[in-house]
């Protein structure tokens, strides 16, 4: 499963979670609905051998590597650390424009009742993944929306919107600078529950998050590959890419080198 965040227009950026499940739909006769899938994403919020992720534990042994163009960040070597303005919580930064992207991307784990701080600017938008627990999203008009484990919220530049937990949960976030003109508004919703989208010559599946209109400046893709499947189109480009393997295992080429990726794995 992958979930992609691609800019248009002149702007480029790409943020992708792939997920390459050894049983994807295992129990399912079909796979189109958010009752026929079920998900584990801990692996993907794991922070400590407890979990049982299959890396080489030998001291000073990482499969983490940074290069001029790519980065692998694996679970090893994320540092979680308090967070200005989060109330609550630790944070793991895996991405951020530091090391050379155009955004940031990064883990956080709400302990109960605890509290989400604003983006470090206003004009700075914000997507939310739940990945474990239930989080809590109130919206500039009041209403609370509940995002369990498998939802999303988009949080547009300058929002007035509220995220909390009451009784803690593991979230993916990214974070760009808003680079058009246009006025987005805060979304909210079910991965499962978005359309398929048709992907010609290729047979992974595609979903979209977000509305495809000029107002947003980036894409959320969530794309699932069944045992055996993979990405047919060998893709050079100028976008950014920022993608976060949620289950299963694979194989990832970035730039010359191929790199076996698994659930928890963090790729720019």
């Amino acid at each position: 499963r992958e979930a992609a965040m691609g800019v248009r227009g002149h702007v480029s950026l790409m943020m992708l979670l792939i997920v390459a499940a050894a049983q994807l739909c295992a129990g399912a006769q079909t796979c189109g609905t958010a009752t026929e899938w079920s998900h584990d994403y801990a692996p993907a919020l794991a922070s400590d051998k407890s979990q049982k992720l299959s890396f080489n534990d030998l001291p000073g042994f990482t499969r983490s590597t940074y290069k001029r163009d790519h980065a692998l960040i694996t679970p090893e070597s994320r540092v979680w650390a308090g967070f200005p303005g989060w109330m609550g919580t630790v944070t793991a930064h895996l991405i951020s424009p530091a090391s050379g992207a155009s955004f940031s991307m990064y883990l956080a784990n709400m302990s109960k009742d605890a509290t989400a701080g604003p983006p470090a600017a206003a004009t700075v938008e914000r997507f939310v993944l739940v990945l474990q627990g239930e989080a809590r999203a109130v919206d500039e008009a009041g209403n609370v929306v509940a995002l369990p484990a498998n939802t999303y919220a988009y949080f547009p530049p300058n929002s007035t919107a509220q995220l909390s937990s009451i009784g803690g949960c593991g979230l993916l976030i990214y974070e760009r600078v808003y680079s058009l003109k246009g006025t987005p508004v805060f979304q909210h919703g079910v991965l499962d529950d978005s359309p398929l989208i048709p992907v010609p010559g290729e047979t992974f599946v595609l979903r979209k998050l977000l509305p495809q209109t000029s107002e947003y400046d980036f894409n959320i893709h969530i794309m699932d590959f069944q045992p055996g499947e993979y990405l047919f189109v060998k893709e050079i480009h100028y976008n950014q890419h920022g993608l976060l393997m949620l289950e299963g295992k694979g194989i990832y080429r970035l730039a010359e080198n191929w790199y076996p990726v698994q659930a928890g794995d963090a790729v720019w």
